[in-house]
């Protein structure tokens, strides 16, 4: 597959810009908990599904099993835990959204725990929204300031970044 894109691939971190070449790129190198559907409505991706507390403050977002970062560690709750606080930080959606958490955390390997302070009845749709999406990163990575772009692009998405073949401006494999 030849692709030509608007613009050269020159900063591969999507959590540090929203450069549309970028967050492309992003789609392909990582996977996001949840995506829409052609209705833009949220549809489970890495998750199972999602359970609300009967407050509507506690959500626990559960993981398909079998899941597997690039670098063949599993993906695991405390992983996406990271990447969800180290989105907050920069994503519009994803700060409004971090104004109401009290903790993101893991409930166990395959279960992911936010707790809020209010109701956000909205947080799946933050999290599926197509534009500066939160994509999953192991947590090594995630624990990157959020105003340092990522140095390593280990994903779980269709497609491995190959470091060793990036010539920016003319060659992305």
């Amino acid at each position: 597959l030849r692709f030509v894109p608007q613009a050269s691939l020159t900063a591969l971190d999507p959590i540090w810009t929203t450069a549309g070449v970028t967050l492309g790129h992003a789609f392909y190198v990582f996977d996001t908990l949840y995506g829409v559907d052609a209705e833009v409505k949220a549809q489970p991706q890495m998750a199972e599904g999602h359970t609300v507390s009967d407050d509507g403050r506690t959500w626990q977002i559960r993981l398909r099993p079998g899941l597997k970062f690039h670098d063949g560690e599993p993906v695991r709750a405390q992983d996406c835990a990271a990447s969800l606080a180290r989105w907050s930080k920069r994503d519009s959606f994803g700060q409004v959204l971090a104004k109401a958490v009290e903790a993101w955390e893991a409930a166990d390997d395959r279960t992911i725990r936010i707790r809020l302070t209010r109701k956000f009845p909205p947080l799946i749709d933050a999290l599926a929204k197509p534009t500066s999406s939160a994509y999953m990163m192991p947590a090594r990575l995630a624990k990157t300031d959020a105003n340092t772009q990522v140095t390593e692009m280990v994903g779980s998405g269709p497609y491995r970044f190959l470091k060793d073949e990036l010539a920016s401006g003319s060659r992305v494999a």
